[in-house]
């Protein structure tokens, strides 16, 4: 067989691909959410400083060089570097450089911009031109005195660290994708396991190899194994039905041809026997002929039954249905049957309602009442009363075929219905059954969604007992 991926490696890697596309974009958004965090925290720190000092400077109504100083002094906060500006970006104090006129013009800063546009702004990492050195700036503007203050820490490595995210974020979800992926490789593989065995089941069975090695149903324990084995069951079931079906044909063959050769060797004697007598009395090859046409009246019933069975097996879903009348079936056999029925002095009763409407094939319907009455006309005995009853129960009509005649042995009823089975063999033939018409009464009645059971008849005859949906 050609080696591919089994299914349950691609499903892995799929997986562990998203696991890792999702683990990325959830750092990269957790990352800069903490930093941002943290970055907001200290310019709501330097943003505090920024306007506690408004006050103080508005409370002493002066900002000259002196009370500033003293504030810085008294508000220390280590690094901490503090300018003040106008609206025009001009500085007019600060806390480290005091040569104010060379700092130069600060309205294109980033946080005097924005501290003028929103009242506070800020900028995370910028290299200041007067001292040389990267800085983190938070500018607030005093829009009653009409100027800003800027605090500034510089940027330095202690400062980068503690703007740095929170790295606990980032294990975590390794872990968690790690484990993930543990717990996917147990599942995918069981998955990879149940493919690779049915994919060699499936292979033996299209070639024709043997498949009841114990390692096909080696499952893992779970729902995928338990589908997997039970594919293999239902196969295993299937190909044994398969076997039983050609031991019954073969039985079923060998009984068409001895129930065949019985008529056929008949006629073949009588045959024979006046073709090599030509001077035969008349009276004599007349009873031949007669014995002749009997038997051929017999191989055409057995061919005719045999073929109804044929069609009932092999294609019950081709079968027309429409809405029969049952109650018109039962009357037609009923008068096409008694001149037989006469001759036994025998009796048809029927108790059945109005009207029996039902969905089904009237050819078949036909054959279940036939096949019944004809069995019950040759076996029964003489004198007996043959009874047909009809209820409605539910969504089904209910049928009892029944008469008060010799009946059957209770050790014979499971298997009357059996192609070819005879409780009296001799006498059988000697009626002219066929072996097959019970057969087909229960097969017609399956293909009608029926079913039909055999009973004695209060001790006394034969009892049939069968449904049809309505």
């Amino acid at each position: 067989m050609m080696r591919r991926t089994s299914v349950g490696r691609k499903l892995f890697f799929s997986v562990v691909g998203i696991f890792i596309v999702f683990a990325t974009a959830f750092i990269l958004f957790q990352y800069s959410r903490e930093k941002q965090y943290k970055v907001d925290a200290l310019t709501h720190r330097l943003q505090g400083y920024n306007l506690r000092m408004a006050e103080i400077l508005q409370f002493y109504g002066n900002k000259d060089e002196k009370t500033l100083e003293n504030y810085v002094r008294h508000h220390h906060i280590p690094k901490l570097r503090v300018t003040l500006l106008d609206e025009q970006g001009r500085v007019f104090y600060d806390s480290k450089v005091k040569n104010y006129a060379a700092m130069g013009n600060h309205s294109k800063r980033k946080e005097v911009q924005e501290a003028l546009r929103y009242g506070a702004g800020n900028a995370t990492e910028r290299k200041s031109s007067t001292l040389a050195l990267p800085y983190f700036y938070s500018a607030t503007y005093i829009a009653k005195d009409k100027y800003i203050i800027r605090t500034a820490l510089p940027y330095d490595n202690i400062l980068a660290i503690s703007l740095q995210a929170d790295q606990h974020f980032l294990w975590f979800t390794l872990t968690t994708m790690v484990i993930l992926s543990l717990l996917l490789y147990r599942f995918t593989s069981r998955l990879g396991a149940n493919v690779k065995n049915l994919r060699i089941f499936a292979y033996r069975a299209d070639h024709g190899e043997a498949i009841d090695t114990e390692d096909l149903i080696d499952f893992p324990n779970d729902e995928l194994g338990e589908i997997a084995e039970r594919i293999v069951k239902i196969y295993r079931r299937l190909q044994s039905t398969k076997q039983e079906q050609d031991v019954l044909k073969r039985q079923l063959t060998q009984n068409i041809s001895h129930e065949l050769k019985t008529p056929v060797a008949s006629i073949q004697a009588y045959l024979e026997t006046i073709l090599q007598n030509p001077q035969i009395n008349e009276a004599t090859k007349k009873q031949f002929l007669e014995r002749c046409y009997m038997q051929c009246e017999r191989l055409s019933a057995l061919l005719h039954d045999i073929s109804t069975l044929n069609r009932l097996d092999d294609a019950p879903a081709m079968t027309r249905f429409e809405m029969v009348d049952m109650v018109e079936i039962i009357e037609d056999i009923k008068q096409q049957t008694a001149l037989q029925m006469e001759a036994k002095r025998m009796t048809f009763v029927t108790h059945l309602p109005a009207e029996i409407k039902v969905q089904g094939n009237p050819s078949l319907l036909y054959s279940v009442f036939n096949n019944l009455t004809n069995n019950a006309i040759a076996y029964a005995g003489e004198g007996t009363t043959v009874t047909v009853e009809a209820r409605k129960d539910g969504d089904k009509w209910r049928f009892c075929f029944s008469d008060n005649g010799i009946g059957v042995a209770r050790e014979h009823l499971p298997r009357i219905f059996e192609r070819f089975y005879r409780i009296d063999k001799g006498r059988s033939r000697e009626m002219g059954g066929t072996g097959l018409g019970l057969a087909i009464v229960k097969n017609a009645l399956l293909i009608h969604g029926g079913t039909i059971t055999a009973n004695k008849n209060n001790d006394q005859g034969l009892r049939f007992d069968f449904y049809m949906k309505a």
